[in-house]
């Protein structure tokens, strides 16, 4: 059954009422006031159609809809309900000037020999970024043999 929109002229009321085609034109009581009120055309209004299995806004501008946002091509893989116009991702965090010199430092130390985690394991210098990255507690000290 079709959604209509009526117009109560007592007191200037819009409603909408579900009802058969065939009792669109005649008047339905009012919710509010119980008198008849006519049918208008409606106020608002959106269509759509699908194309390749999307819904697309009438008049069709070749732009697709991907829950409730606009995106100028259809989604070809990746994760369900994802868009890569939508969902951006968000970029890796670069490291400071002062990150990167720490780090340098850091691998010099490891190279001597000098550097331990928590529990006084040797850390090498290729595993320094890693372990920053994962921030483990990294000192310096001598390793437990």
């Amino acid at each position: 059954m079709p959604l209509y929109e009526y117009y109560c002229d007592p007191c200037h009321g819009v409603f909408e009422e579900l009802r058969p085609m065939r009792e669109a034109t005649e008047a339905v009581p009012c919710p509010d006031c119980y008198e008849d009120a006519d049918r208008i055309m409606p106020t608002s209004f959106s269509a759509f159609t699908f194309r390749d299995g999307y819904p697309r806004k009438i008049p069709d501008d070749n732009t697709y809809w991907h829950l409730g946002n606009k995106v100028s091509k259809r989604v070809t893989g990746g994760k369900p309900n994802e868009h890569p116009e939508v969902n951006k991702p968000t970029p890796a965090k670069r490291l400071t000037r002062g990150e990167r010199s720490a780090l340098r430092d850091m691998r010099e130390v490891a190279a001597r020999g000098e550097l331990v985690d928590m529990y006084s394991n040797p850390i090498g210098p290729s595993e320094v970024t890693a372990a920053y990255k994962r921030r483990d507690v990294i000192k310096k000290g001598v390793p437990r043999r």
